[in-house]
């Protein structure tokens, strides 16, 4: 997160918790109150149920109140991270970031806003260079070739990285291309922040023939090769992810139906050298990891 995001955020949860303390103090002030002015326990005989049950009536909803601030600071948090990633990536494509609602308030059918690729300090290593083919493929907008949309799903590996840049703002041209890209940036992105980072996680290389089945519509068993990370953590982490965050869930399902239609018109396209780049990408790690935990491959 930028510095300006970050005290986005902090002035954010700052007046949550004036808020949290403001709601605590008035709750608290009407319990005095109230003990103050009401009947003593020896007045209305009240025995030790009763304490306990006036207690808990005191104690719970502070517990509440500062339950929600809790809650409310994440999101807070979370809302300056997505706005200041939506910013980033609107300069690397050179546009004004566009105002776009929160993901909190999107449809699920809809892809959220597009983030930025991992931090480069865990910068992946490069592929061996794909040579682009001349012609374009088809249904994938003017000009996009395999090699610039096999750089552009791998991601910049920082603001160095001109080539990758390059390739990303030629392929977000594309609305199917950068419907694939934006979710599998979200995706990428979100799991990062989980400490899952798709440069730690070489896949078991599966050969360019079961990427071909799977193109051509083979699931299950026949395909599952592709599931080729093994990592234990990422895999649960992943697998707790889809199963306690919403929001997580419903990218990750847009994800893996869009990189599907993705791999349906591109992969047989491709020769073997270029499926091989492909399947090192981000983008295909964060599939294959998606896709083995949702139960894609069998």
């Amino acid at each position: 997160m930028s510095l300006i995001a970050r005290i986005a955020s902090l002035s954010n949860r700052d007046r949550i918790t004036t808020i949290g303390m403001t709601l605590t103090g008035i709750w608290l002030f009407l319990v005095v109150l109230f003990w103050v002015l009401g009947p003593s326990d020896a007045a209305t005989g009240a025995g030790g149920v009763s304490r306990l049950v006036s207690t808990m009536g005191t104690v719970l909803p502070v517990a509440l109140v500062w339950l929600g601030v809790s809650l409310a600071r994440q999101l807070a948090e979370l809302r300056a991270e997505a706005d200041d990633l939506r910013a980033h990536l609107a300069h690397l494509r050179g546009e004004a970031p566009e105002p776009r609602p929160l993901p909190a308030e999107r449809p699920r059918t809809e892809a959220r806003a597009a983030m930025p690729a991992p931090p480069p300090a865990r910068a992946q290593p490069k592929a061996p260079p794909v040579e682009p083919r001349e012609a374009p493929l088809a249904g994938a907008g003017p000009g996009v070739d395999a090699g610039t949309l096999i750089r552009a799903l791998n991601f910049p590996d920082g603001p160095d990285d001109l080539e990758a840049i390059e390739a990303l703002r030629h392929a977000l041209q594309d609305p199917a291309n950068s419907r694939v890209l934006r979710a599998a940036q979200d995706v990428v992105t979100l799991m990062a922040g989980r400490d899952v980072y798709m440069d730690d996680l070489p896949p078991d290389p599966a050969r360019p023939d079961v990427w071909r089945r799977f193109a051509d519509g083979a699931r299950g068993s026949a395909v599952a090769a592709l599931g080729g990370i093994h990592s234990p953590e990422a895999l649960e982490v992943a697998a707790r992810m889809l199963q306690e965050d919403e929001i997580f869930r419903d990218t990750a399902h847009h994800f893996l139906r869009h990189f599907d239609g993705l791999a349906a018109r591109l992969v047989p396209q491709l020769d073997d050298l270029q499926i091989a780049v492909l399947a090192d990408s981000r983008s295909a790690r964060a599939f294959m990891l998606l896709g083995r935990v949702s139960g894609v491959f069998g």
